[in-house]
Parts: C-alpha cells; structure tokens; sequence
C-alpha cells in the first residue's frame, strides 16, 4: 500500500539538493549495501525503480529522492517489505553523508579556501 498525501519535510529537499546530479562515488562496501537496499525493496515492493539503468549510473538526486519517497509512502504488508523497508533510513543516512562530504570537499578545493 502506498501514502499519496506526502509532503517533504525541509531536511529531505535539503537531502536531495545536497545529493550528486550524477552518480554517487561510493566505495565498493557502500556501493553493495546501497544496491542491496534497493534491490531489496524493488523486490518485496514489486518494482523496477530504475529499468535498465546499471546501479553504478544511476543519478545521485534520483536514488536519493526514491529511497526517501519509498521510506514516507510505502505502508509494508507482510515481513518481506517490512524488513526492506527498514533498512531504507540507513540507505538515505549513508547518502547523506557522502553528499556532505562531497560538498566539503568541493568547497575546500575553490580557489582562496583553507
């Protein structure tokens, strides 16, 4: 079942600016676990939130924005979709946080910056 009456809170827009409009640069246990999270959810949900996109290409707004859709709207029925729903916080939380580091370093690296 699916929430239709959702409206992002300040913290997730800011989540979803801060995010790479191409892919994430994760290392290669991120990368696993960010890809588990949303192959497990395309599969107890029924999806295909990315046809024929390879995980490595998909647009850091894009996935970002998806797993905190998925996480205010979906309604879980069954053990299966509450397990992978689950693990959607942690997903978007480690996203967050290679996108606050990606804007740190971006922004140390301007020209006049310490």
């Amino acid at each position: 079942m699916v929430k239709t009456d959702y409206i992002p809170e300040l913290s997730e827009v800011r989540m979803e600016r801060r995010a790479p409009e191409g892919p994430f640069t994760l290392s290669a246990a991120d990368a696993g676990y960010v890809e588990a999270c949303l192959r497990r959810v395309e599969a107890a949900f029924g999806f295909d939130a990315f046809p024929g996109v390879p995980f490595a290409h998909i647009a850091g707004r894009a996935l970002i924005r998806r797993f905190i859709v998925w996480w205010r709207t979906l309604e879980p029925e069954g053990a299966a979709q509450a397990e992978a729903h689950a693990q959607l916080p942690g997903a978007i939380r480690l996203l967050d946080t290679v996108s606050a580091f990606m804007e740190e370093r971006a922004g140390r690296a301007r020209p006049g910056m310490p």
